[in-house]
């Protein structure tokens, strides 16, 4: 199942919130997609995605920019926890 702007639950200076952050896609409940269109990915964008995975406890998130005339070009890996 996957779920689009979802918002997820984290924590923030140790206080629980409802909706800490909102992702573009949740895939099975497992896998963080953040969707961009730029001309070039900046390193915060791996970052901010890092940091979701991190305050929702997912370990795989994917960093996908549609701006690559080969798709495959413009997705990247981001792993929590390695």
């Amino acid at each position: 199942m996957v779920e689009r702007q979802k918002g997820m639950a984290g924590k923030y200076c140790g206080v629980e919130l409802d909706v800490a952050f909102g992702v573009d896609l949740l895939v099975e409940d497992k896998v963080i997609a953040e969707i961009k269109s730029v001309q070039n990915v900046a390193p915060i964008f791996k970052k901010i995605l890092l940091s979701y995975l991190r305050n929702s406890g997912k370990r795989l998130g994917l960093l996908i920019n549609f701006n690559e005339i080969l798709l495959k070009n413009g997705i990247s890996r981001v792993v929590n926890g390695l």
